[in-house]
């Protein structure tokens, strides 16, 4: 039997947690151990750690700081509960509606990702930080002013307000300004949100994995040598970037399909989310997938867990970002871990050498 990849096994182990935290969480469900309001939590959790691992893709594969990741959350949300609301009469399944929904979401956010990656991903730095938290900014601002409707003439557009689009008597207003979209059906559930986290790693740990993903690699650690040895460095970097947007498209039709009123707040898609999505990707360690599971499901959890402290909830929580932070940064924690892992691997070794001898 041939011996397992290293990335394969961290990829197994990877799938192995979040399955194993899924039948935990069931077994709570199931024997009414849990809380409402961790029932509440499930779905924005599942939608964080899907918007944190495509981040990392961007971030920690590609080498390159995006603060728009909120920006194709919101555009998936919006195409996907757009699409499910318009769709009702002619496709009754909700099931079916929800995934064509995902389909479109991932799609429409991976074309914005397209257009805005072929002038942006020419800046570097904190020019391309500046300029994808903008377009983050643009999208949610140009929604909040977007009033939709349709009648049996079709569709009517304006950016006045829901009386200028001049809809028949019978007509319906779908997309209603800054009141956003009412109506979707919560379609989503925390089985679905476990699905979708297990395709997206699955997709990014394949791409990683992959030709390309080593191509993507070389043009992060040294741009100008990659292109010396005939990389593509656009066709490169718009894939990974497009990748990144459509899953970040996925994460915001399950987003939108938990509520039954979606609006472009700046809670929810507005630079703070993009900032929030960010810290769980540097404190999982930036490249590492599963850390960013682990400090998305941590650092989402932890502020409800402490809510009953009151004035201290987020002092702990900020006291805990920064030990996580030293924890994942500090030279000497890291030479401490690498140490434990040796460790480890050596009475690993020996253990299974002396079996073989018996």
């Amino acid at each position: 039997m041939g011996k397992i990849k290293k990335s394969t096994k961290s990829s197994l182990i990877t799938y192995a947690m979040v399955i194993a935290a899924y039948i935990i969480v069931e077994i709570l469900l199931k024997t009414g151990n849990m809380s409402s309001l961790m029932k509440g939590l499930l779905v924005p959790l599942c939608v964080y750690v899907i918007m944190a691992v495509s981040l990392n893709l961007t971030v920690g594969i590609l080498g390159e700081l995006s603060l728009g990741h909120a920006g194709f959350m919101c555009v998936g949300a919006f195409v996907g509960a757009f699409f499910t609301n318009v769709a009702a009469d002619a496709i009754p399944s909700v099931g079916l509606r929800f995934f064509i929904a995902l389909i479109l979401g991932a799609v429409f956010a991976g074309v914005f990702g397209l257009i805005i990656g072929v002038p942006v991903l020419r800046l570097k730095g904190d020019y391309l930080a500046i300029v994808t938290l903008a377009f983050g900014e643009i999208v949610k601002n140009i929604i909040n002013v977007l009033f939709i409707g349709k009648d049996s003439a079709g569709f009517h557009f304006s950016m006045k307000d829901s009386i200028s689009l001049g809809l028949e008597e019978g007509g319906e207003v779908i997309i209603n300004g800054a009141q956003g979209i009412t109506g979707t059906p919560t379609a989503a559930n925390f089985t679905i949100g476990v699905i979708l986290i297990l395709i997206t790693l699955f997709i990014i740990t394949n791409l990683v994995n992959s030709r390309t993903g080593r191509a993507v690699m070389a043009i992060r650690d040294n741009e100008i040598a990659a292109e010396s040895i005939g990389i593509n460095i656009t066709k490169y970097k718009l894939l990974a970037f497009a990748v990144s947007a459509s899953l970040a498209g996925i994460a915001g039709v399950l987003y939108a399909h938990n509520l039954s009123t979606l609006t472009a707040l700046p809670k929810n898609f507005g630079y703070n989310m993009s900032i929030t999505i960010l810290v769980f990707v540097v404190l999982g360690g930036i490249g590492n997938m599963r850390g960013s599971v682990i400090s998305a499901v941590v650092l989402t959890i932890l502020p409800e867990v402490l809510r009953g402290l009151n004035n201290y909830r987020m002092l702990i929580y900020a006291v805990v970002l920064i030990a996580m932070m030293l924890f994942n940064a500090s030279p000497k924690t890291r030479a401490f871990r690498q140490k434990l892992i040796e460790k480890f691997s050596v009475r690993k070794v020996k253990k299974t050498g002396g079996k073989e001898a018996a």
